[in-house]
C-alpha cells in the first residue's frame, strides 16, 4: 500500500480524553506528535482534572493573592489544639513534586496542531470522550486515551486504506499490551490478540462486519482504529452506553453497510493497569462493577431489539444476563442487598445454572458479619495469587 504523499494527506484529529494522569498524558501525546503522518490535529480534553492551591492562584494573575501557610491555616481556627506540621514535615511534603497540570503537559510541547479543553465540571468519561469527538474537523478520528501510546507509523499505514476504499467506515490494526511502566507483556498480548480473534482475521477489508465488531469484538475503536468522521452519527450514542461506548461505536459502525479495513501488525500500545475502569470493574471496586452492569445491560437490551442482528439474540441474551449478574454483585458490595436480588434472580430464572449467579444469589443471604468475613478471605486469596503470580515472572 502506497504513502500518501504530504500534499495530498487529508486531516486526522487524535482525541485524547485525559483525567488526571499527567506522566501518562505526555507519553501518549509524544506518540501522536511523533507520527510520521503529519497532517493532524490533537483534543486533548480534560475531565475536569483537580488543580494545585498555587494554579488556582496564579491563574489569577493578582501579586496579592497568595495561599496561605501551614500556620496562618492552624491560626485561622482559633483553636490551640491546633498545629502546623512540624518543618521537618513541611520540608518533606515541599520536596515531593506536584503533578503537573493537563494544560500545562499540552503547553509543553509547543506545538501549534494541539488544541486543549478543560471542562468546567466532572462531566463523566463518556462525555468527556463524545465532546471531544464533536470538536474534531478532520476527515478522519482516532481515539488514544491519556495511558495508551502509538507507534510511530500507526496513522501511516491505516489512513491510506481509508483513502483507497472510499466505502469502508474504519480501518483498525493488533496492539501491544503493556504494564503500567510501559513494559510489553508478551503473554498478555498473545492473549489478547487470540481472545479477540485478530489472529485468525485475514488483512483487507471485511464487509459486512457485524461479526467481528460485536461478537468477536475484535475492533479495538478505543485504542487502535481510525474512524471516517461522516460516516458516524455522533448523537445516537446515547449517555447510557457510558463505558461501553467502544462497543456501542462498533455497532454503529458495522450495522452501517459499509466495510472495515484490517491491518495486521500490532501499532499500538494498551496500558494494563489498576486504575483502568477494565481492571477496577473485575476486582472489589463495587461502582466501577455497577457501571459495568448497568451499562452492558443498557447496550445488550439494544442490540437485542435490533432486527438487523436478529441472528444473534441467542449470544446478546447470554451477555445481557450476565450483566445482570455483575451489576447484582456491584450492588451487594456496596451493601444494596434488596436492590441487588432481583437481579439475580432474573439472572437465574432464564440462565438455570450458572454458579457465578448462585454463589451471589448465596452470599445475599448470609448475615452480613459473615458474608464479610467470606469477602475478606477472597480478598486476601486473590492478593497471594498475584504475589505467586509476580513471583514466577
Amino acid at each position: 500500500m502506497s504513502h500518501v504523499t504530504s500534499s495530498q494527506e487529508p486531516l486526522v484529529s487524535v482525541i485524547i480524553p485525559t483525567y488526571n494522569r499527567p506522566d501518562y498524558l505526555k507519553q501518549a501525546i509524544t506518540s501522536a506528535v511523533k507520527q510520521t503522518y503529519r497532517n493532524i490535529e490533537i483534543i486533548v480534553s480534560d475531565n475536569c482534572t483537580p488543580e494545585s492551591s498555587q494554579e488556582v492562584v496564579k491563574s489569577f494573575g493578582d501579586s496579592r493573592i497568595r495561599p496561605k501557610s501551614p500556620q496562618e491555616v492552624a491560626e485561622s481556627f482559633g483553636d490551640s489544639r491546633i498545629r502546623p506540621k512540624s518543618p521537618q514535615k513541611e520540608s518533606l511534603q515541599k520536596e515531593s513534586p506536584q503533578k503537573e497540570s493537563p494544560q500545562k503537559v499540552v503547553e509543553s510541547f509547543g506545538d501549534s496542531r494541539i488544541r486543549f479543553f478543560r471542562q468546567a465540571k466532572n462531566v463523566g468519561m463518556f462525555a468527556n470522550q463524545m465532546n471531544a469527538f464533536k470538536m474534531a474537523q478532520g476527515k478522519y478520528v482516532a481515539s488514544l486515551h491519556d495511558d495508551d501510546m502509538w507507534n510511530e507509523d500507526f496513522l501511516e499505514k491505516l489512513v491510506p486504506a481509508l483513502e483507497e476504499n472510499p466505502d469502508i467506515i474504519l480501518a483498525f490494526c493488533d496492539q501491544y499490551i503493556i504494564d503500567k511502566d510501559g513494559n510489553i507483556d508478551n503473554v498478555g498480548t498473545e492473549g489478547n490478540s487470540k481472545a479477540y480473534k485478530r489472529t485468525s482475521l485475514k488483512k483487507g477489508v471485511h464487509q459486512p462486519f457485524i461479526e467481528i465488531a460485536v461478537i468477536d469484538k475484535s475492533v479495538p475503536i478505543a485504542a487502535a482504529c481510525v474512524i471516517r468522521k461522516e460516516f458516524v452519527d455522533w448523537d445516537k450514542i446515547p449517555q447510557e452506553v457510558g463505558g461501553m461506548w467502544d462497543l456501542y461505536l462498533s455497532y454503529l459502525c458495522s450495522r452501517s453497510g459499509h466495510g472495515a479495513y484490517y491491518y495486521p501488525e500490532k501499532l499500538t500500545r494498551y496500558r494494563a493497569h489498576e486504575q483502568t475502569d477494565t481492571n477496577r470493574s473485575g476486582s472489589l471496586d463495587a461502582q466501577a462493577k455497577i457501571r459495568k452492569g448497568t451499562a452492558e445491560i443498557f447496550c445488550y437490551e439494544q442490540f437485542m431489539g435490533d432486527e438487523i442482528l436478529k441472528k444473534y439474540n441467542l449470544y446478546f441474551k447470554q451477555k445481557w444476563l450476565e450483566a445482570h449478574t455483575t451489576l447484582a454483585i456491584g450492588l451487594l458490595r456496596s451493601e444494596k442487598t434488596t436492590q441487588a436480588r432481583p437481579y439475580l434472580w432474573r439472572a437465574l430464572s432464564e440462565e438455570k445454572f450458572n454458579l457465578r449467579t448462585i454463589a451471589a444469589l448465596t452470599l445475599s443471604f448470609i448475615p452480613r458479619p459473615i458474608a464479610n468475613q467470606f469477602k475478606r478471605l477472597n480478598a486476601t486469596k486473590n492478593r497471594i495469587f498475584k504475589s505467586e503470580m509476580l513471583s514466577q515472572k
